[in-house]
Formats: structure tokens, sequence, C-alpha cells
């Protein structure tokens, strides 16, 4: 096993854990009935704000719905992405995907940010905390990766001085 686990990738793991399922269950809540799957609690800001507000048809409310599940996929893919990486790194002895969290934490920043957005404007108090913890937890991961550094090797200084048939090793005299 390694020794040498970043906390961000471990944070990352854990933030996978939750959105994977969560965003996955949303999203296809809404793949399959999206006018019943935008008005429910986890996307009902983004509902209320696009046919009251925006005051979108009902097909293009249905579109925007789509739009608002292929985010979540997306997030959910790079996230999934994410841990084959961390757990194919954890064989290797080697840290991986960090590429794949950042953007998975950017999107999903950027949607969380969003939706909250929303929920203020239409009222939506239950979502308003949703989204708000949802954000401030992809935040808290994205700043612990961003200063969270790799381990550093130790490397070995051999004198330049020696000649490859004079070197001298700890058996050799």
């Amino acid at each position: 096993m390694s020794k040498n686990w970043r906390i961000s990738s471990i944070s990352g793991v854990v933030l996978a854990g939750y959105f994977i399922p969560t965003w996955a269950a949303i999203a296809w809540r809404i793949v399959d009935s999206p006018v019943r799957g935008l008005f429910e609690r986890p996307s009902v800001s983004v509902a209320l704000y696009a046919t009251d507000h925006l005051q979108l048809p009902t097909m293009t409310a249905v579109r925007f719905a789509w739009l608002l599940a292929l985010g979540r996929l997306t997030v959910v893919a790079f996230l999934a992405l994410f841990v084959v990486l961390f757990v194919r790194g954890i064989f290797r002895r080697q840290s991986g995907g960090g590429e794949a969290l950042a953007i998975a934490l950017t999107i999903g920043s950027v949607l969380s940010f969003g939706t909250m957005l929303m929920a203020s404007q239409v009222g939506e108090i239950e979502a308003l905390r949703l989204h708000a913890s949802e954000l401030l937890v992809m935040i808290g991961t994205g700043i612990v990766m961003l200063f969270d550094t790799p381990a550093q090797t130790q490397t070995v200084e051999v004198p330049a001085d020696l000649p490859a048939q004079e070197a001298k090793l700890s058996y050799n005299g």
C-alpha cells in the first residue's frame, strides 16, 4: 500500500461517495420524466426560476432540464473517472486522477453556484441550503487540492568526480 496519500485524494473519494449516487439519481429522474424530475426538491429552484422568472415555455423548460441532467452526469462521470484513477494509483504506488477531480469540482461548483443563486431568487430556503452546502463542500475540496502538495521524492546525491569504473560501493572496499 502506498504511504504517500494526499489528503485531497481522500477528500475527493469521500466527495465522490456522496455526489456520484446523489447526482446520478437526480439526473436519472430528470431523464426519466423531465418535468416531474425538474420539479423535485433538488431541482425545484431551477424549475421555478426557468418557468416563473424567465417565463420559458414547457418544451424549453424540458430542454433546460435535459441540460441540467447532462451537467450533473458530466460531474458524475469525472468523479467516477477520478475514483478509478485513484484506485489504480493505490496499486501502482502513485497518485493519480487529480485532473479529473479538478474538472468535476469546477463544473459541479458552477452548477451548484448557479442553482444556489436561482434558489435565492425564487425563495426556496431548503434548496438554497442544499446547494450552498454542496458548493461549500466542493470549494473546500478545491482549496485542499490547491494547497496540498505532492510528496517529495528523496534524491540521492552522487558525486560527479567519480568515474564509472571507480565507483565506491559499501561492499567493494
